[in-house]
């Protein structure tokens, strides 16, 4: 009682703290893989290997496809080869705009409705 009544007045001892290891509360990693979504430029035919190593790795893309709209046989034939990586690792493709596409992993469907401004 003695004790409360000492801590109620402030006064203090040397034994009114106690230790905490701060590794209890450290943040532990659930088996959830963690999905990334990368950000990247279909410049030229020669990045699809990198662009198809991050489809088979789970992230979800976003393309700039708009370096290679000149080249419109070298963009269909890319975008078929990114088609076909999806469906390998049975995901989704959809383009927005003419500038961009989107791919993503198994998992995650893209819906092709728009939320609000899409009928007329």
């Amino acid at each position: 009682m003695a004790r409360f009544l000492d801590r109620l007045m402030g006064k203090s001892g040397e034994d009114d703290y106690v230790e905490v290891d701060l590794g209890q509360f450290e943040e532990v990693e659930g088996d959830a893989p963690t999905i990334v979504l990368r950000v990247a430029e279909l410049t030229r035919p020669e990045v699809l290997p990198d662009i198809k190593k991050e489809i088979y790795a789970g992230s979800i893309l976003l393309l700039d496809i708009s370096p290679m709209k000149r080249e419109k046989a070298a963009l269909d034939r890319a975008i078929g080869e990114l088609r076909k990586c999806v469906e390998d690792v049975s995901g989704d493709i959809v383009g927005i705009g003419d500038d961009f596409v989107v791919t993503v992993p198994q998992g995650i469907k893209i819906d092709r409705e728009k939320v609000v401004g899409g009928k007329d």
